[in-house]
């Protein structure tokens, strides 16, 4: 059985497989002051999976930088890598890595593997990636990254399972981070976020896009530190209405909430239409996340902007938060994909233990 670890800087979620069978889950909200190896051990006993059953760990890595492109046994160079890349996601980074070191102090022998959420937009073009800025600043890792691959990889794989990924698709991750991925045959060639999850959407705490000379002068005004908590943490729909959730937002009824959702909505579909310029097209559109899985008027809203395209919702089937939301004649097909990420992780490190055990066989046969 795998142990699949999600861990951040004050939370820890734990997900057990038994091939790509959920067999045990926690949810260690707030890590005390006895830090992540008494939550982990907290959890695992809560998952009622006890250790010696266990075959390997993988864990959830937010950044891999542009070194680590695919799931990967976690070895003293892909920790140092994960380390290096912590300057590119602070607030995620250092988490992944304390989930590991937690495992490993557990249980010193159990492999572990780990997925990143860069990796599925590794096959994004060079032209993409690239900002247009001096080669020295370029070679300190200042590109676009792209994140939530692990999601957007799992919907794929979801879709092309049961025969229905679209040539051109527009993913929409949509929950408190939100993001868009241009997938054409099944990979990325466009997102929206970028050097980090900043970039992009309106999100629940996030600006999503906005001018650097605007971040310079909040840094002026306020200091760099300060600055990073006003972009990520105090901004996007908490900065323009008072709350993050967008549930809150739809029972508000204020001035401020529907103008907060009207920017989210907006600026999902003004950035969807860079994704489909990238793709040449568009074939499908899917939804996954909370907001995603979970709000008819949102998902309403973002298709209607997109009707130029051929879109076309059936009106009650999205009410009813039904798997396919597209009427029988439209040309774009419409779907929602429930996340599974946990799973993604487990099946894609899998496949690399299994590929390691094939390879040491290989070798001892020559």
């Amino acid at each position: 059985m795998w142990l699949i670890v999600n861990a951040g800087s004050s939370s820890l979620k734990l997900k057990v497989f038994d091939g790509d069978a959920e067999v045990g889950s926690a949810l260690v909200g707030e890590i005390g002051p006895d830090g992540h190896r008494a939550a982990m051990a907290r959890g695992l006993a809560e998952t009622g999976v006890p250790l010696d059953r266990l075959t390997a760990a993988a864990h959830r890595v937010v950044h891999g930088g542009a070194g680590l492109t695919a799931t990967a046994r976690v070895t003293p160079e892909v920790l140092r890598q994960i380390e290096a890349c912590v300057p590119l996601a602070p607030l995620h980074n250092p988490g992944n890595l304390v989930g590991i070191q937690s495992v490993a102090a557990l249980a010193p022998n159990l492999p572990q593997y780990a997925a990143f959420d860069t990796a599925f937009h590794a096959t994004n073009p060079e032209v993409a990636t690239t900002y247009a800025l001096p080669l020295a600043e370029r070679e300190r890792g200042l590109r676009r990254y792209g994140f939530h691959g692990i999601s957007f990889a799992a919907l794929v794989r979801i879709l092309r399972a049961r025969g229905e990924l679209p040539g051109r698709l527009l993913a929409c991750h949509l929950g408190n981070g939100c993001s868009l991925a241009a997938i054409r045959d099944g990979r990325s060639v466009a997102t929206t976020m970028g050097y980090s999850p900043l970039d992009g959407l309106t999100m629940g705490t996030r600006t999503g896009g906005i001018d650097g000379n605007a971040v310079l002068r909040l840094a002026e005004l306020h200091g760099i530190d300060r600055a990073g908590a006003i972009l990520n943490r105090e901004s996007g729909l908490l900065g323009l209405a008072g709350a993050s959730d967008m549930r809150a937002l739809h029972a508000a009824g204020t001035a401020e909430a529907r103008f907060a959702l009207a920017h989210f909505a907006y600026w999902a579909v003004r950035h969807a239409g860079s994704m489909v310029a990238a793709m040449g097209g568009l074939d499908g559109v899917v939804f996954t996340g909370g907001i995603g899985e979970n709000d008819p008027w949102m998902r309403n809203e973002i298709l209607s902007g997109l009707a130029f395209l051929g879109v076309s919702p059936d009106a009650r089937a999205n009410a009813r938060n039904d798997r396919v939301l597209h009427d029988a004649a439209a040309r774009v097909v419409i779907l929602v994909v429930p996340a599974d990420e946990e799973r993604q992780i487990a099946l894609e490190a899998q496949a690399v233990m299994s590929a390691e055990t094939q390879a040491v066989r290989a070798g001892e046969g020559a």
